[in-house]
């Protein structure tokens, strides 16, 4: 029963009207299950998960109110958010979590308090930190960020180290080396990651030469499923984490960073004095709290079914899906040749298919993400077939 948004926050926090939706049989048999189909459920070959607007964000949460009352937060204390803070300090295996209202917010506050007075920051050329933050560090924490490796996924425990010994010989003032940040996976490299042995060796490194390490684990979760290593280990190698909550947990919004105590405890200072105190942050918090429970089971399913349904489109003539190196859930996909773009993307959105269109070469990327699980793989396969036979 679809409720609207003033009759939804009168209920909130007491007994919420219950949210029907259709049975999917190929959900059944998700054990912590927390994969809640829209009204008519939609496979989509396309990002890290699935995304609620509107109405249909109440709904799920409705759901999880049914699972476990919810509870607000004021100023980030208390209620959801603290439930998902202590959440997270599990699955990092970090001291303290604190809630962030973005990712940009998170990275720079850690990178921040991380190198104190000293100014230089050692970045991937292509991650976010450098590229897609408006240049933050610079303008507004005197940080001077140093990029490593040109429009590669990462950097080398030696090209860092040869980096870090020859600042003496290029540079005349010591400014100092305050922290080095890494993002994994990397999504302006497709969604790569850093190989593990190379993350050991950046990390041995920096701790031998006192250096603060920070992970911009954004969509680490896609990097440990695809990976097979857990989010505690790849955050075991970094002094802070940080990672995201609504590229796949379901949130419209929010960060999460993890940390020593001492560091995470300057946080709300930081996040007062720069505008992010907000009243209430538990309609996120909540969100991601309820989509993290059986998070690492649904995505192995989604794997497991991606391949099942892969290793049949590669059966059918000039079609062809393989995986990045060193890859994550984006796809690379080869159509067969004459295949009329639009046409095949308008036949295929009548089975509730989404699926990137090719390009002039006929290529696209796909993605791999929970949404498969709400069609059988014989239903995806056939629809598929279906869309390419009728749009030659």
């Amino acid at each position: 029963m679809p409720v609207n948004r003033r009759s939804f926050l009168k209920a909130s926090g007491l007994t919420l009207l219950p949210a029907v939706l259709p049975a999917m049989p190929s959900l059944a048999n998700l054990s912590n299950n927390r994969l809640s189909p829209p009204n008519e459920p939609i496979v989509k070959f396309f990002g890290d998960g699935e995304f609620y607007d509107g109405l249909p964000y109440l709904d799920q949460l409705q759901m999880a109110n049914k699972i476990q009352p919810l509870t607000v937060d004021r100023y980030g204390s208390g209620g959801a958010v603290q439930e998902l803070e202590k959440k997270f300090e599990g699955i990092t295996g970090k001291g303290k979590a604190i809630y962030m209202p973005s990712g940009t917010m998170a990275n720079q506050f850690a990178i921040a308090a991380l190198s104190g007075e000293n100014t230089k920051v050692f970045v991937q050329d292509t991650s976010h930190v450098y590229r897609d933050e408006a240049d933050a560090a610079q303008s507004i924490f005197n940080k001077r960020l140093m990029a490593l490796a040109k429009n590669e996924t990462f950097f080398t425990a030696d090209q860092l180290q040869n980096a870090i010994e020859n600042l003496d010989n290029e540079e005349v003032f010591k400014s100092g080396i305050g922290c080095v940040s890494i993002e994994n996976p990397v999504r302006r490299s497709e969604g790569r990651t850093i190989p593990i042995d190379e993350i050991k060796k950046i990390s041995e490194y920096c701790r031998s030469k006192n250096i603060k390490l920070h992970l911009d684990g954004a969509r680490l979760h896609m990097a440990s499923a695809w990976s097979g290593i857990s989010i505690k280990e790849y955050s075991s190698y970094f002094d802070t984490v940080y990672i995201s909550l609504y590229k796949y947990l379901g949130a419209s919004g929010g960060a999460i960073l993890c940390g020593d105590k001492s560091l995470i405890e300057k946080m709300p200072h930081m996040i007062k004095i720069h505008g992010g105190n907000m009243f209430g942050n538990w309609l996120n918090a909540a969100m991601a709290s309820y989509k993290l429970e059986g998070i690492e089971e649904r995505l192995q399913q989604a794997i497991k079914r991606s391949k099942e349904i892969f290793d049949s489109l590669n059966q059918i003539p000039g079609m062809k899906v393989a995986a990045l190196d060193g890859g994550t859930n984006i796809y690379a996909i080869k159509f067969p040749a004459g295949l009329q773009g639009q046409k095949f993307g308008e036949r295929l959105n009548n089975y509730f298919i989404r699926m990137p269109r090719p390009d002039a070469n006929g290529a696209a990327k796909i993605s791999v993400n929970e949404t498969l699980l709400y069609r059988d793989p014989k239903y995806i396969v056939d629809a598929i077939k279906d869309s390419l036979s009728k749009a030659k």
